[in-house]
């Protein structure tokens, strides 16, 4: 298993309620060596852990995805994607934060996700 990260932040606009991420992805990166190994593609679980990532980011805490009411993986994400575009709208609850986000580059959209995150404890 690797230590390096799959992606990286680029940069971070958030406001109360939605967040607009640059993030960039390590083309050398050794998970990209087994998903596929001719033709190498950002696997879903990363895709979503860039969500969870940001938020957390944004938040100051870390999270646990609970519930994912609908995650479509609409195009593949090849390792020379540049720059990618990820859009979070969020809505903290009593004890959840009610999630909507989309990863996308220009007029492509990779990745849909509603769900649910909570606070995990350390």
């Amino acid at each position: 298993m690797t230590k390096d990260p799959l992606f990286k932040i680029i940069s971070i606009n958030a406001d109360y309620s939605t967040i607009i991420a640059s993030v960039e992805v390590d083309i050398h990166n050794e998970i990209l060596k087994g998903h596929f190994p001719d033709q190498p593609v950002v696997p879903g679980a990363c895709m979503i852990q860039m969500v969870k990532e940001v938020l957390a980011d944004v938040l100051h805490q870390p999270l646990r995805l609970t519930k994912a009411d609908n995650i479509k993986f609409l195009s593949l994400i090849e390792p020379s994607a540049k720059s990618l575009q990820l859009n979070i709208s969020y809505q903290l609850l009593d004890s959840d934060i009610k999630v909507s986000a989309a990863l996308q580059s220009g007029d492509i959209t990779f990745m849909k996700l509603q769900g649910v995150f909570v606070f995990a404890s350390v």
